[in-house]
Order: C-alpha cells, then sequence, then structure tokens
C-alpha cells in the first residue's frame, strides 16, 4: 500500500465479488488495491463442493477459492492483508483508514460479504455513545478512562496494545484461538463472554456470562470486517444490507456495493457478477471524470 497516492479504485474484500471487481478493474488498466483477511473467501472455502456455479460441477469449495485468487494474482492485482476501518467521502476522493494508516481512492466498492457474528445486545444502541469498532479512529476519547475490547480476531492485539498505552484499564475478551502472549503485560484477559452492553446515555459496563459486570466507558469491538453502517458515514442501508442500483451504486457517488452485503440471494455467482457490474460502474466513474 502506498499512502502517498491515490488509487483509482480500493476494493475492500476478497471474496468472490471483490476478486472479480478487481479482475474485471486491472483489464480496463485502472490502479487500484484490494483489501481483504489472511484467508480470502473462508466461506467458499469451507464449502464441501459447490455444484451451482457454472462450468464447476462438483468442485471443492476451496479449490474454487483458490483459482479465483491464482487468477486475480497471475494479472497483478495487489491484495493487502489488512482491516479497514473507515472510509471517509471527501472532495473527489475517499480516505481509507487502515489499521495505523490511511490511503486514499477515487472510487470504492466494498465486497465485505456478510458478518458471522450477530451484534451483541446492546451494541448497536451505543455505537458512537461508547461502542467502536476502532481503537486507532477512537482510542483517545477513552484517554484515562476504563475500557473493554471484545476480540474476534488476532489483529485485536496491537489494537489492544495501542489502547493499553492511553487508557486507565483495558479488559481484553478473547473470542478467538491465538496467542495473547503478545499482549502488554497491563491489560487485563477476562476469560467471561460478553453478554450485553449495558449503560443509560452512554455506555457503562459490559456484562458476562460468569454473572459479572465490568464498569467501563467504552467498549471496542474488534471484528474481520467493520459493519458496513459503521465503515461509512452516512451508507443507506435496507435492513442490514447496503442499498444499491442495479448498477451496484450506492447513495453515495464513487462508492459501490457487490456480493452478499447487499443482500439475497447469498449466491456465489451473484457475487461475481455484482463485482463485475461494480467494477464497469465504477470504470465509467473514473472516465467521467476527465
Amino acid at each position: 500500500m502506498d499512502n502517498e497516492k491515490i488509487y483509482d479504485l480500493a476494493i475492500i474484500g476478497c471474496g468472490p465479488a471483490g476478486l472479480s471487481a478487481a479482475i474485471n478493474a486491472k483489464i480496463r488498466n485502472k490502479d487500484l488495491i484490494v483489501f481483504g483477511g489472511d484467508l480470502c473467501s473462508p466461506k467458499l472455502a469451507h464449502a464441501p463442493t459447490v455444484d451451482n456455479y457454472l462450468g464447476f460441477y462438483d468442485v471443492k469449495g476451496e479449490e474454487l477459492r483458490d483459482k479465483f485468487v491464482n487468477h486475480a494474482q497471475t494479472m497483478g492485482v495487489p491484495i493487502e492483508k489488512a482491516r479497514v476501518d473507515n472510509i471517509s467521502p471527501g472532495d473527489g476522493v475517499f480516505t481509507l483508514t487502515v489499521r495505523n494508516d490511511h490511503c486514499q481512492a477515487k472510487t470504492v466498492i466494498v465486497a465485505v460479504g456478510t458478518p458471522n457474528t450477530k451484534f451483541l445486545p446492546g451494541e448497536e444502541k451505543f455505537i458512537g455513545l461508547g461502542v467502536s469498532y476502532c481503537a486507532t479512529c477512537d482510542g483517545p476519547l477513552f484517554r484515562d478512562k476504563k475500557v473493554a475490547l471484545v476480540a474476534y480476531t488476532d489483529e485485536a492485539l496491537e489494537e489492544a496494545n495501542f489502547l493499553s498505552e492511553i487508557c486507565q484499564q483495558v479488559y481484553f475478551l478473547p473470542l478467538f484461538q491465538g496467542d495473547l502472549t503478545k499482549l502488554n503485560p497491563k491489560l487485563e484477559v477476562i476469560t467471561g463472554n460478553p453478554k450485553a452492553i449495558i449503560g443509560d446515555q452512554t455506555v457503562s459496563g459490559i456484562e458476562l456470562d460468569i454473572q459479572k459486570t465490568l464498569e467501563v466507558n467504552g467498549v471496542f469491538i474488534i471484528r474481520p470486517t467493520v459493519p458496513p453502517q459503521q465503515l461509512i458515514p452516512g451508507l443507506l442501508l435496507e435492513g442490514n444490507d447496503i442499498k444499491v442500483s442495479r448498477t451496484m451504486e450506492t447513495n453515495i457517488p464513487g462508492l459501490y456495493a457487490a456480493g452478499d452485503c447487499t443482500g439475497k440471494p447469498w449466491q456465489l455467482a451473484k457475487s461475481v457478477g455484482e463485482g463485475q457490474t461494480a467494477a464497469l460502474q465504477s470504470v465509467k466513474y473514473l472516465d467521467n471524470l476527465h
């Protein structure tokens, strides 16, 4: 990732929709970058067989996923293994916050799939009122205060260590199997699971399933992907899905969405097709800028 340049296109997600978008934009000679997890499309990779994708009858999901990734890599598509925490629309350019760094792009395609984890009780109520998904973005707001960090991925280790440097107390709730020896000793690891986020006007605590409540001023929740409504301020949704037109346009000019994050059917062919459509529409948008 080069944070000194402005990319034509940034794609959030390296599943079927994201890689389809990347391949089609690459063919149109656009300067792009793809952000994804350590394992592109785990849902496809874990499928025993795929029978309904044209031309690939009775193929293992992992094999098909590998073909998608190899196709993109062979064409020189850059895949950055990092989570995007925030996308801020600006004057003709989007700024993407990526961990402790950032980059800029003229257009963005969101292809983050469907979240595997449901919201915690109280989570949606307190978004912006003590609930955050990015320590780098919002950590300074909780300087010298007590916070809890609910970790669904080992990417949370770095976030937690950062918070431990500025917060009075950090409770770390690991919901994944990983190496916790990298954590700052100042952190307190909690073995209980989060049950609910509580408070009045703002967050005051988090209830655990071990009959215990942690009194905190904020709760950071680190999942593999950030919920779309928190990823992009002002993004219009239909229920939990990103609202798009037939050409995959969102309500924000230059921002497109494709794949499972736009709603049912959650099918491979739909994701690949929507990725292509989003890319071609992005190319059209870019060409009209000149």
